[in-house]
């Protein structure tokens, strides 16, 4: 039970460990937690009664104790290109956002850890709305379990190739590029990722689950050594003066180091290469130069690299790199033997694609506070400066 009595106990993000551990406290059998797994994971039940492999004394119990409660939709939204966004409450006025990309051989779930971020990264929609809290085992897992009931249940998602899928695999493949750093809320996550590999609960492979992280070294070495899934690091630039400014994280863990844990991570992640994320950014980190250098990074970690058109949002500055620019670059790379993809943009008529994620924050933080109050800063000194010179 919850530390207030009165509060039911969600099992929607409760472990097989935990689950145990409760129902044996109450004198029950352990495999009563695999079955009741089944049917919250599995089936999408949340209500107790229609359990009907259950014991009747065990079910009131359940019923009486315990809810299964996902956080709440405020809005849905479906793209022209059946990308599917749901905007998800979770309290204090707090909404996150996760989206839904159905494709010919799989249908991938993109999944908020946290609501904001703190890494602020200037291109990403996310760090612009500052940060306010970490999500729990709920509320990460319950994306999943409420976009896989509502997919179902709606009929409404078909594959590019006219097909609809199968109701098991609906979501084939999660990764956790919505809202938020991961790595930044270790806890949570791994209890999400443990509950997305069980095969009681979503039964997924540790191939078709990615984290991916703006490289948090020291739990990136926790993950590899807890539960090595994929692994995606964005990384946006070749060089430390850039990625100092594109991926502030940076300054604490270079590229030197996050280089070295992801060799460290390759010993045991289920895949053979680190997928490298690079945001296309129009005369930023798009010349040749810097394809020259990822060359290098290349030629250090066995790696697959994605490079994302820009998608751009108000206030950021920032324009995306032209067609030809990205094609070059891809060029470039792929010329010297660097696998190289360039991801094309879904759900951008709804806001989905990568890096327009934005929710609805409230913002501890005050990084839209101290933006304003820096730029006003900036706009005075150059006043200042004119003033002088004049």
């Amino acid at each position: 039970m919850n530390a207030d009595a009165q509060s039911p106990t969600n099992l929607i993000g409760m472990e097989q460990t935990a689950l145990v551990e409760m129902i044996g406290s109450w004198g029950d059998k352990p495999f009563r937690a695999k079955q009741l797994m089944r049917w919250i994971h599995q089936r999408g039940e949340s209500d107790f009664s229609h359990m009907t492999d259950l014991a009747g004394a065990f079910r009131q119990r359940l019923a009486s104790q315990c809810s299964i409660t996902a956080p709440e939709v405020l809005k849905r939204h479906v793209s022209a290109d059946h990308t599917h966004k749901w905007l998800f409450d979770v309290g204090n006025d707090n909404a996150i956002e996760t989206v839904f990309i159905p494709e010919d051989d799989r249908g991938t779930l993109c999944i908020s850890s946290q609501a904001g971020c703190t890494v602020a990264c200037p291109f990403c929609s996310t760090g612009h709305q500052g940060f306010s809290r970490n999500l729990s085992v709920a509320e990460i897992i319950g994306q999943l379990w409420w976009a896989r009931h509502d997919l179902l249940a709606s009929g409404a998602v078909t594959r590019l190739d006219g097909n609809e899928p199968t109701n098991d695999r609906i979501i084939s493949n999660v990764v956790f590029m919505g809202m938020g750093e991961p790595l930044l809320n270790y806890d949570a996550v791994l209890g999400a990722l443990k509950l997305m590999l069980d095969d009681h609960a979503y039964g997924l492979s540790r191939r078709r689950v990615t984290v991916s992280t703006s490289g948090v070294v020291p739990i990136m070495d926790r993950l590899a050594n807890d539960c090595p899934v994929a692994l995606a690091v964005s990384l946006h630039a070749p060089n430390d003066a850039l990625r100092d400014h594109l991926v502030p994280l940076n300054k604490k863990y270079p590229l030197r180091e996050l280089l070295a844990a992801c060799e460290r991570y390759l010993k045991v992640a289920p895949r053979d290469f680190i997928t490298f994320e690079y945001v296309m950014l129009q005369e930023v980190n798009d010349s040749l130069q810097h394809a020259r250098e990822l060359v290098d990074i290349a030629a250090q970690v066995p790696c697959k690299i994605n490079l994302i058109p820009f998608n751009p949002f108000p206030g950021s500055g920032l324009q995306r790199s032209s067609s030809n620019r990205v094609h070059a670059f891809a060029r470039a790379l792929q010329e010297q033997g660097v696998v190289t993809t360039i991801r094309k943009t879904r759900g951008d008529d709804i806001d989905a694609a990568c890096g327009q994620l934005a929710g609805d924050i409230k913002d501890r933080t005050k990084l839209t506070e101290r933006r304003v109050a820096q730029a006003a800063a900036h706009k005075l000194k150059d006043i200042a400066v004119t003033e002088v010179r004049s």
